[in-house]
């Protein structure tokens, strides 16, 4: 028998990511199925790759088929609407109820519950990927979330490392993005400077990720850093989703804030070093290859205040620790 399954997932780029773990669990329990996914356009490239999606849609559509399976894993009305009118013969996730989000079956009212319960949010010890696995009835195993990238990716990084002349080796990637949303997920400037200089002291060959929004950012920080001797190197801010997760495969250790760049990095298999300022740690699955600093502050953020800007919260963690952290990453390996 062969399954028609869809999925709606059209939330921010990092859940898309690392939504990517249900699939293989899909497969296993489904190994027939034909599984269409309804995203935005944005993610389209990210998935597009993947080997267990047969079709890929993207939003606004009218679907016209029937499913054995919806799955929708987004609370947003965009998404509950879209579960409202597609055919199903079973649906798991989300609905829209008279204008508000509703639970179609029972173990999807816990994540529903964490988003509008601060306690219950502050207090959750589950992993993002443990709530989706479990709002969908899925056994969960710690199934990793997989990025597979294609020929012209990899020859858009080695590209890159030939134009520049450096060596993966020893190359660490820091992301210095963060959504508007959440301004204090950005580690400060000054301690960002203070590790790049630590960091190349030790020998340590730095890229350093930014978005459309932090152009300025970067080519300050490249410029401020060329002034005392030190070399950086940059990505182009407006590459495609594909072309940085391409840069961030490069890495040896990729350090970010708890944003897509952080998921891209686990979903490659890549050591990264994640610094949580104001959002849960213990959401972020760490598939053996995370290590969390967690700043002595983010529970007088989290959850009621984790949408302000502070100056001393972002400055919470130091580069000493981040160097301290990329150091015990490097004594694993030697293990």
């Amino acid at each position: 028998m062969s399954e028609k399954i869809v999925i709606i997932k059209l939330g921010a780029l990092g859940d898309v990511v690392r939504t990517l773990s249900i699939l293989p669990a899909l497969k296993e329990k489904y190994p027939n199925s034909e599984i269409c996914w309804i995203t935005k356009p944005s993610s389209k490239p990210i998935l597009k790759t993947n080997p267990h999606i047969n079709k890929i849609l993207t939003i606004p559509v009218e679907v016209q088929d029937s499913f054995d399976i919806l799955y929708n894993l987004d609370i947003d009305d965009d998404a509950t609407q879209l579960a409202n009118k597609i055919s199903a013969n079973k649906k798991y996730g989300f609905f829209s109820e008279e204008g508000f989000v509703s639970a179609f079956n029972l173990p999807a009212e816990y994540y529903l519950n964490t988003l509008f319960d601060d306690e219950l949010k502050k207090s959750n010890q589950k992993t993002y990927q443990q709530m989706m696995f479990e709002a969908i009835e899925l056994d969960y195993n710690n199934q990793h979330s997989s990025i597979h990238l294609i020929g012209e990716d990899k020859e858009y990084a080695h590209n890159f490392i030939k134009k520049n002349n450096i060596s993966s080796n020893r190359l660490i990637g820091i992301h210095i993005g963060a959504s508007s949303r959440w301004p204090s997920k950005k580690w400060h400037a000054d301690n960002l400077k203070e590790f790049i200089t630590k960091a190349n002291f030790e020998g340590y060959n730095i890229l350093l990720f930014a978005g459309p929004d932090e152009k300025k950012e970067q080519e300050n920080l490249v410029l401020r850093l060329k002034e005392k001797g030190i070399k950086i190197y940059k990505n182009n801010p407006d590459n495609t989703i594909n072309q940085f997760s391409s840069l961030v495969n490069l890495c040896d250790v990729v350090i970010s804030g708890d944003t897509l760049a952080m998921h891209v990095a686990l979903a490659l298999k890549k050591p990264t070093i994640g610094l949580f300022f104001c959002t849960s740690p213990h959401e972020v699955e760490e598939y053996g290859l995370l290590h969390k600093i967690i700043s002595p502050q983010l529970y007088n953020f989290f959850p009621e205040k984790m949408d302000q800007y502070n100056e001393e919260l972002v400055k919470s963690i130091s580069a000493e620790e981040v160097i301290n952290s990329l150091k015990e990453i490097k004594k694993s390996e030697q293990k």
